[in-house]
């Protein structure tokens, strides 16, 4: 008896052992999960604040290599910034929550290439977005709600291949309220048309593009204050834009580093210039070409050689033209005689038919006009003989 309940006590003990383990490795699993999920499941703002920069409702993400927006951002946010990392795509998870009081949004050097429509849905109040730095190959007109509230759009060095009807449809339908725009080092070569539906501009900035003229361009905003077009590609600036951008009050403009060609269509702008005092760096501004006038300071140059000398290029002009009209007359020439060889059994038939019908109506004419002067005669005849029978048989009086 004594022995079996020592046999009892010893299986009794390795039970109590193996639940203790048991136990044990319960809690480490569990530990485990919430190790993993603290590592790579959702992060709380608490630790979002652990791994950025939390100063009141400002969180700062700079440069840590993130691939997409973190995520729980706080609810009371109102700026954040987000500049250097990796989130190359937005879409409408990027902001899946409202953010009511998120009023600014920096997303400078991230190399983003695509915006989604219904990205920034969720943010009704932002009023700047920095998008500048970036590789945006498609941005939809419809990232942007109706309606919002955006004031400042910050484009710089970021429209990487976007097509000028894009740019156009953007700045139409997207920014009813926006005040400062900058489009600044994207190499554009037109000046985007929707920037003139833009009532509440008082800022644009275009400088370092490749803008090569700006004609039929009007401004619907009247509150401009500062038009930046340095070191672009205008040669001159047409008189109707001229006379625009005469009637905007408090504009201050920039126009130095473009090769102004300095002739006979330059005269109107060098008075313009003279007249008004809004552009701020005409003083540096100077001519490109001609080459005798290179580096002129364009309000000091003398009206008189502003000229326009057509004598070399329009003789070479005039003489590609009869080359091209020469070239031109002989190939219509071969065609009428290619035409001419491919229809040559038509046309020897037309000839055959217009000779035939020439020639049935010369022998109608002819045939009518014997016929009349036979009737003619015979008409003649008739009387002769009466006369002769009434002068026969007339009784004499005697």
């Amino acid at each position: 008896m004594l022995l079996f309940s020592h046999l009892h006590l010893s299986f009794q003990i390795p039970a109590k052992m193996l639940a203790v383990k048991r136990k044990r490795a319960h809690r480490l699993l569990t530990l485990c999960v919430l190790l993993f999920l603290s590592c790579f499941g959702p992060v709380s703002s608490l630790d979002l604040c652990d791994e950025c920069h939390c100063k009141s409702t400002t969180v700062t993400c700079l440069h840590k290599n993130l691939m997409s927006i973190p995520q729980p951002l706080p609810a009371n946010i109102t700026t954040l910034f987000l500049t250097g990392n990796n989130i190359s795509h937005l879409n409408e998870s990027s902001f899946p929550v409202r953010l009511e009081q998120l009023t600014e949004l920096y997303l400078s050097g991230n190399q983003i290439e695509q915006v989604d429509p219904g990205v920034f849905n969720n943010l009704p109040n932002l009023h700047s977005l920095d998008l500048s730095n970036n590789r945006i190959l498609s941005f939809s007109p419809d990232a942007i709600p109706e309606n919002n509230k955006l004031r400042v759009l910050n484009l710089s060095q970021s429209l990487y291949n976007v097509s000028y009807t894009d740019i156009s449809n953007l700045l139409k339908h997207s920014f009813p309220k926006l005040s400062n725009l900058n489009l600044s080092n994207n190499d554009l070569k037109l000046f985007p048309d929707g920037i003139s539906s833009l009532s509440d501009l008082t800022t644009l900035d275009m400088r370092n593009n490749s803008v090569v003229s700006i004609n039929n361009v009007t401004f619907s905003s009247q509150v401009l204050k500062r038009l930046d077009l340095r070191d672009n590609a205008l040669k001159d600036i047409p008189n109707g834009t001229l006379a625009d951008l005469s009637q905007i009050p408090g504009l201050w403009m920039y126009l130095t580093e473009n090769p102004w060609y300095c002739d006979c269509n330059m005269k109107d702008m060098v008075i313009w210039l003279q007249k008004f005092d809004f552009v701020a760096d005409k003083a540096n501004m100077t001519c490109f070409e001609p080459s005798e006038l290179r580096n002129a300071p364009l309000l000091q140059v003398d009206q008189t050689k502003l000229q326009c000398n057509y004598s070399g290029n329009m003789k070479g002009v005039m003489e590609t033209s009869y080359v091209f009209l020469g070239m031109v007359l002989a190939l219509i020439g071969v065609i009428f005689l290619l035409v001419l060889y491919l229809n040559r059994k038509g046309i020897k038939r037309w000839m055959y038919n217009i000779r035939d019908a020439c020639r049935d109506h010369m022998e109608g004419y002819h045939y009518s006009a014997l016929n009349s002067r036979g009737e003619s005669e015979a008409a003649g005849t008739g009387t002769g003989i009466r006369h002769i029978v009434v002068h026969a048989y007339t009784p004499t009086h005697k």
